[in-house]
């Protein structure tokens, strides 16, 4: 009753379409929901998205350092031409926690039901630079990577990476750009007691090129045996 009275005065709008929702729906109305399209990814141990980011694990390290092979998932595929990538939009920019952690748990629940994140100890947020995060309130990783962990019963940490410096924005930059502009930029903290993890999963809310991710991934890889997996989630990912 108070959800309907609520609803009245302040009715809330599905984030894709923009259709006024009804009492029973949250954030996406039924027909978007249904349409979400999910890529299913977390019960797939080669996906494209798990191609493309050991791709670039492999042009970009010395197979010694490698370690295992990376998983790799995300709930729904970005694409640009529709609503869904309002999704991302609205937790990144418009402070939409809320709808943020809605879906997040949508991932979360998928990664607990699979074998192949089972064993997953530790989640890490890709972080924002200080300023950033701090003129933002926020870190929209942050909000991910904690209902992630929840969904999988393990800690989320959010001071082991850092940020070296503020990095331009990647939205408007070519593939080699983007590489270029993240080379370098994270560091894991000392004595993080990061390298007595065995499986840790890097969490982001899209993934584009990977460029952001394989800078993360390389910065860990630095301080951690080859035996520890590195794998990568996403609220959604660039398809091709």
């Amino acid at each position: 009753m108070i959800n309907a009275l609520l609803d009245l005065f302040l009715p809330r709008e599905c984030v894709v379409c923009g259709r006024i929702l009804s009492v029973h729906e949250r954030h996406v109305c039924v027909s978007c929901l249904a349409d979400l399209p999910r890529t299913f990814f977390s019960k797939q141990r080669r996906n494209q998205m798990a191609d493309r980011f050991n791709g670039l694990i492999a042009r970009g390290l010395n197979p010694e350092l490698v370690g295992g092979y990376s998983y790799a998932t995300a709930l729904f595929f970005y694409r640009s031409g529709t609503g869904y990538r309002d999704i991302t939009r609205r937790l990144k920019y418009h402070s939409d926690l809320d709808a943020g952690r809605y879906f997040s748990e949508m991932l979360g629940k998928e990664l607990a039901s699979s074998t192949l994140y089972s064993d997953v100890d530790l989640v890490i947020p890709v972080p924002l630079h200080w300023t950033r995060r701090w003129s933002r309130g926020y870190n929209q990783a942050s909000v991910i990577g904690k209902v992630l962990a929840s969904c999988l019963g393990v800690k989320s940490r959010e001071n082991v990476l850092f940020r070296r410096r503020r990095t331009r924005t990647q939205t408007r930059l070519s593939l080699e750009g983007k590489a270029a502009n993240v080379a370098g930029a994270f560091g894991v903290r000392r004595h993080s007691g990061v390298e007595k993890y065995s499986h840790i999963l890097l969490v982001d809310d899209v993934f584009t090129t990977g460029a952001t991710m394989m800078a993360c991934y390389r910065a860990l890889r630095a301080v951690l045996p080859v035996s520890v997996r590195i794998s990568v989630a996403t609220l959604a990912c660039v398809g091709y």
